[in-house]
């Protein structure tokens, strides 16, 4: 198996993206920390994953998320997961400043505190991966708020990152996943656009079909099958960049 005998947290692993990485991440041979700020949905994904751990930690909280990893010890994978609070569907000239700049503060903030922490303590070691997932808007999405410049700050901190800790054997790489159909629903998407109902999220998913080079949406088991390579041994020549893993839509 591609992760036995790593250790694994995943950061946001309660929503639908994160608990399938985490599942696959188990399936593989990892030792799996799922890390979110509600236990129940938490449980529900440890569940099916054999002694998983579960801790309630808010990754936006520096010092909760240093306690959590001085009791993980060494860790061998991060990847952060969390949801931004991301609000679209409304044009830049119509949107309030706290709408567009929560997700740049917050996705930046989180992303930070938790490869930060994962990379001290990898660096010290000589190996380690640090993971994250955007939706790769970053070089011009209309109608998406605050979500491209919050992209385009991950992006760079990824890049960053790898350039400084990869002469101390941690690599940095990140994945690009615009529109995964299986974690649509009214409710998820309404919360991030309050225009949506079910016609509208069929629409989303045909239109997204349409955009890209295989004419089908990626699904959640890819998305974590590329998750869990990137996170392999397999993948040691990979840092420093993003792997589109959109169904072939273009990213400029």
């Amino acid at each position: 198996m591609l992760l036995t005998d790593k250790t694994a947290i995943v950061y946001g692993a309660g929503g639908s993206i994160g608990g399938a990485v985490a599942r696959a991440f188990a399936a593989e041979g990892a030792r799996v920390h799922l890390v979110g700020r509600t236990r129940e949905t938490l449980e529900a994904v440890a569940a099916d994953i054999k002694d998983a751990e579960v801790a309630v930690v808010d990754a936006l909280d520096e010092a909760a998320v240093e306690e959590h990893l001085a009791g993980v010890g060494d860790v061998d994978i991060s990847f952060n997961l969390v949801t931004r609070g991301d609000v679209q569907g409304a044009p830049l000239t119509d949107m309030p400043v706290d709408d567009f700049m929560r997700p740049v503060l917050d996705g930046v903030r989180a992303s930070f505190i938790t490869a930060r922490g994962a990379a001290r303590r990898m660096a010290e070691r000589g190996s380690g991966v640090i993971l994250t997932l955007n939706s790769g808007s970053a070089h011009g999405s209309p109608m998406m708020g605050g979500t491209g410049p919050a992209d385009a700050a991950i992006d760079t901190l990824v890049r960053n990152l790898a350039l400084e800790c990869g002469p101390r054997g941690v690599r940095a790489v990140g994945l690009w996943a615009a529109g995964v159909p299986e974690t649509f629903t009214v409710e998820k998407l309404s919360a991030v656009n309050p225009a949506i109902d079910e016609a509208a999220v069929q629409g989303i998913v045909d239109n997204l079909a349409g955009m890209r080079m295989t004419r089908r949406n990626p699904t959640l088991a890819e998305v974590a099958a590329t998750a869990v390579f990137l996170a392999s041994d397999q993948a040691g020549g990979i840092t420093g960049t993003f792997v589109n893993v959109t169904g072939g839509m273009v990213v400029r």
